[in-house]
């Protein structure tokens, strides 16, 4: 899943980033690249219900929920429940739920009620219809579940976190008696109510370890050895779907003396595909824009930005420092079209047409630093798409690496318009120079 914007400072924690990967200082300081700057490649996509069932279905005690498509359905859901309280949750892949707003009226995307009828009527007002948080588009989100749940009373919220930390080479436990708020914030006021614990990814959580952290975690009696457990199963949950992060917020405990996993967002790594197809199966994309899921049919990662440049590049970290530079040189860059690793010329004929395709680009800049990526391939598919797809706009290239003077024979003879760059800069440049002529 997505890393959410509030837990980025504080896993950088505990998960540095390399130099070569950082995000760069522009692309920091400009909030017109916050989307850049918080979704370097695209990451899997779990609606809470799959997210929730996924771990129920690994023994991890969540709240009981049945998912439903229609009005009635949920109405027969909440008769099912036969729970004192239910809560009712639009199913979108954006934040603010709580506090959003559909179009059908109905203003916010999670509701409290004890009447099973209720559940029906609010159902109607959110299923088919658009939500809007401070997380969408202006427009909304289309509804097309809801997630009908036991509410439950907290009596104490915790946080709880399992993840990847690059110092240690494997995972670590990060926990807090502090839970129910932004962790980052814990982390800069109250330090010391952080705890960690480092995983040997070989030997396992020991129970010690369980335990431990449950006590840092401030619970006590019969619900220390219940909070050990559910930390146990997280983790082997965490090692079976290949996860870079299980995040539970709240991890909490109920009156009645039970410790449930009342939230939590799960990110997955996408080298685990190949072994992870049931779950990688479930990826939602029906949020994503057409152009996004169009490009990932042919391995292309695609994000759109609200400029005139369009950036075509290798990388992800290539690819936010080439919208800095646009942005440096007085341009504005309509989108990052990565091409990844393994390119083959037909990728680079598509990724053409997708980016010819959007009526705001009124130049390209393409930007190829050729380690695994032949510039060869890249030059041969540049010409080739512009030639089939009688490219309009202006085209900059700047290749680097493998066979690079090779593509540059290939891009010179081949009779088209298009300007070479000897480096980002003069790339840079040279793009936003074309378009200021129009």
């Amino acid at each position: 899943m997505v890393i959410r914007e509030s837990q980025c400072s504080f896993l950088k924690m505990f998960c540095p980033v390399p130099q070569d990967e950082s995000i760069s200082s522009c692309t920091l300081q400009n909030p017109s690249f916050q989307a850049v700057q918080l979704t370097s490649r695209r990451w899997l996509n779990l609606q809470e219900y799959q997210s929730k069932k996924l771990m129920s279905d690994n023994g991890v005690r969540v709240q009981r929920f049945f998912v439903a498509d229609t009005a009635n359905e949920a109405l027969e859901a909440a008769k099912r429940l036969n729970a004192k309280e239910i809560v009712l949750k639009a199913q979108i892949l954006a934040g603010g739920r709580g506090k959003g707003v559909f179009n059908s009226g109905l203003k916010g995307g999670v509701h409290l009620t004890k009447d099973p009828n209720i559940v029906g009527q609010l159902a109607k007002q959110m299923i088919g219809y658009n939500l809007a948080t401070k997380q969408t588009p202006k427009e909304g989100v289309k509804v097309n579940k809801v997630m009908v749940a036991e509410a439950l009373d907290i009596s104490r919220e915790t946080y709880l976190a399992i993840l990847m930390d690059r110092s240690c080479n494997g995972p670590v436990l990060v926990g807090s008696p502090q839970g129910g708020v932004d962790i980052e914030e814990v982390a800069a006021s109250n330090p010391e109510l952080i705890f960690k614990e480092q995983i040997d990814i070989f030997e396992g959580i020991k129970d010690s370890q369980a335990h431990r952290m449950a006590e840092n975690l401030g619970f006590v009696g019969p619900l220390k050895s219940q909070a050990a457990d559910q930390i146990t199963k997280l983790y082997n949950l965490f090692l079976k779907v290949d996860a870079t992060q299980v995040e539970v917020n709240p991890f909490g405990e109920t009156p009645e003396g039970q410790v449930v996993c009342f939230d939590a967002k799960i990110n997955f790594d996408d080298n685990a595909e190949f072994r992870q197809k049931d779950i990688f199966a479930m990826d939602d994309k029906s949020e994503n824009e057409p152009i996004e899921n169009e490009a990932a049919k042919y391995d292309l990662k695609y994000i759109g930005l609200d400029g005139n440049i369009a950036c075509f590049v290798n990388g992800a970290g290539l690819a936010m420092a080439t919208c800095d530079i646009i942005f440096l040189n007085g341009g504005k860059p309509a989108n990052f079209l990565d091409l990844g690793g393994g390119v083959k010329e037909a990728q680079v004929y598509q990724a053409f047409k997708l980016l010819t395709a959007d009526p705001k680009v009124e130049a390209i800049l393409v930007n190829i630093f050729g380690g695994i990526v032949n510039c060869a391939i890249i030059a041969n598919g540049i010409t080739k798409a512009c030639r089939e797809l009688e490219l309009k706009v202006p085209l900059v290239v700047r290749l680097e690496g493998t066979n690079v003077q090779e593509a540059q024979k290939i891009l010179n003879n081949s009779g088209l318009p298009i300007t070479s760059a000897v480096d980002l800069e003069d790339a840079a440049k040279k793009a936003v120079a074309s378009v200021a002529k129009k």
